[in-house]
């Protein structure tokens, strides 16, 4: 398939994503380097890690997972990326990618070629200083996953993901009460360093105690409140 060009300034996703605050003009230029469009089907790798870094992908449309290999050979996910995020910054540093980016749907992105990118931020402060904003995020959900995994029972975990979840949602102007989980249970449990079977026991106990309604992949949220006074640990 040939690839088209996208314009930045056309995307209705432009808030969520590099060019937020540019003006009409730094935004043409912009435009000049993010050529081309991808297309990821379901269950197909966008990088793998070990593959050589030369581009950030930003999510156009659809969902992916990101998630290293242990020693034994197990998946380990680290995160999951929707519509307005940036993939690929974890190849940087060495110039090889250290994860693999996986889509969990049929998905496209962006291609933005990091050298010349580079080249654009060292001209435009702005476009600088919302990376820098973009890799501190970055930076901040990993603190964030760390206390997760350091602190928190299963139950705070899940929790603590269905708010985050829904509130990247409500930021993209989707229902913040009614989804569909793109990943599976053993996913979200790998995220999350839980079992499958304790991620399944929690979200039953969700259903049972009223705070989301639960069939399948179907989440309906019941109960914003309960959810979150769970990971503030003022639930009883």
């Amino acid at each position: 398939m040939e690839p088209f060009k996208v314009a930045c300034s056309s995307c209705n996703l432009r808030e969520l994503c590099l060019p937020v605050g540019m003006s009409d003009d730094q935004m043409e230029r912009l435009d000049a380097i993010v050529a081309t469009r991808r297309a990821v089907p379901r269950g197909e790798p966008l990088f793998r890690s070990g593959d050589a870094f030369t581009s950030l992908y930003a999510v156009r449309t659809g969902f992916f997972k990101t998630c290293v290999s242990s020693e034994d050979g197990r998946d380990q996910v680290t995160g999951f990326q929707m519509a307005g995020e940036l993939l690929g910054l974890d190849g940087i540093g060495t110039d090889r990618h250290t994860c693999d980016a996986v889509a969990l749907e049929d998905s496209s992105v962006c291609i933005i070629p990091y050298h010349q990118l580079e080249d654009l931020s060292r001209e435009l402060s702005d476009l600088q200083r919302h990376f820098h904003k973009i890799m501190s995020r970055e930076i901040v959900r990993d603190h964030g996953v760390m206390l997760l995994l350091g602190s928190m029972r299963a139950e705070e975990r899940l929790a603590a993901f269905m708010l985050n979840l829904t509130q990247r949602l409500r930021t993209r102007g989707f229902s913040s009460s009614s989804l569909v989980l793109r990943m599976t249970r053993e996913e979200i449990g790998s995220y999350l360093g839980l079992k499958l079977e304790t991620v399944s026991r929690a979200f039953s106990k969700f259903q049972e105690d009223g705070v989301l309604e639960v069939k399948q992949r179907q989440i309906r949220v019941l109960d914003a409140e309960a959810l979150q006074r769970l990971v503030n640990g003022t639930s009883c």
